[in-house]
């Protein structure tokens, strides 16, 4: 009885987000930390709202997937990232906390989540009163993100990728003669095994090409069960939401970065993480060097492979900031 009652509260627990304090325990006057639902091109969608001082920059995070979300996991890396910014995460239509069986399926579509973004984008300059927001993309968050900078180059001072994508057919190749070498280095028979299937998934993580010092998934998907902002309801959406997307994601109209997007308005950079063979950080330093864009800067994680933000919270508040003081000529605050 005792273990159905822990379990009860668990699953009836409301998602929440605690208030900003000081040293002393004090809330921080101006800051703002709101879990909250907007509705973006029709359907309600959730977003996490954290800052010092509402009057700071506004960083808007991409989540990668694309139905993969990133707001649990803000409790593990972005405090110190909080004191500079006004930092929001967003679940996308039918990922994470924005998952619904009254989703469309027909609307998981590149375009719609352009569409969404830019709609998120001027409400954050409405309310804020701000011009312009810094944006942050992971994984396939790096393909929405450029494309929408791409588009929109007088609503963003600067664009980061983490796990910046490139081209998936070439970044498949890099990934399995990297999984080959390091099998043949370790003779392990069974991953040699699984790579000559074209299962390559297992080992990324075995080899640390995913997530340093983790062999799978679920080192990332426990932290959501810790995170406030997410319900034990929240955190079963997330497979709900990966399948969704899985056999709905439509990109039709669309290619990769390195065809589609030549040249940006914007200043890039790029935050890669020196062990990620998830999206291989070579393709993406090849990538940059054709780019064109009014500045262009590669930022090396040492010791991070696919989640840079994740793996040193530390040193991504620190560049973030550096960020925003080289981009302060083009009229960041």
């Amino acid at each position: 009885m005792a273990l159905l009652f822990v379990l009860a509260v668990w699953f009836l627990w409301p998602a929440y987000t605690p208030q900003i304090r000081d040293a002393q325990g004090q809330v921080v006057p101006g800051s703002i930390a709101s879990l909250e639902q907007v509705t973006l091109g029709g359907v309600p969608q959730s977003i996490l709202i954290r800052g010092w001082n509402r009057n700071n920059p506004i960083l808007l995070m991409l989540h990668g997937g694309p139905g993969m979300p990133q707001m649990y996991l803000a409790y593990r890396f972005q405090r110190e990232l909080e004191k500079d910014f006004v930092v929001v995460q967003w679940d996308r239509r039918g990922a994470g906390k924005s998952y619904s069986r009254q989703v469309p399926p027909q609307s998981l579509k590149v375009e719609q989540l352009i569409s969404d973004t830019h709609q998120l984008v001027e409400l954050l300059r409405d309310r804020f009163h701000q011009p312009k927001v810094f944006v942050a993309g992971h994984s396939w968050g790096t393909y929405l993100g450029m494309l929408a900078v791409q588009r929109y180059p007088d609503l963003f001072y600067a664009y980061v990728g983490m796990g910046q994508m490139t081209d998936s057919e070439q970044a498949r190749k890099v990934r399995h003669d990297f999984l080959l070498q390091r099998a043949r280095e370790t003779r392990n028979q069974e991953a040699l095994r699984d790579l000559e299937s074209g299962s390559d998934e297992k080992w990324l993580f075995q080899f640390g090409g995913e997530l340093r010092n983790a062999t799978g998934w679920w080192t990332l998907l426990a932290m959501g069960l810790r995170a406030p902002e997410y319900t034990a309801a929240d955190a079963f959406r997330i497979p709900a939401g990966l399948r969704l997307y899985a056999q709905h994601m439509d990109a039709s109209g669309h290619g990769e970065l390195v065809h589609e997007v030549s040249a940006v308005q914007v200043p890039v950079y790029f935050f890669l993480g020196r062990h990620d063979y998830n999206t291989p950080s070579e393709l993406a330093v090849t990538y940059l060097e054709t780019l064109r864009a009014p500045r262009k800067k590669v930022v090396w994680f040492e010791e991070s492979a696919h989640f840079p933000f994740l793996e040193e919270p530390g040193k991504f508040a620190a560049e973030m900031r550096q960020v925003v003081s080289e981009t302060s000529a083009t009229g960041a605050p």
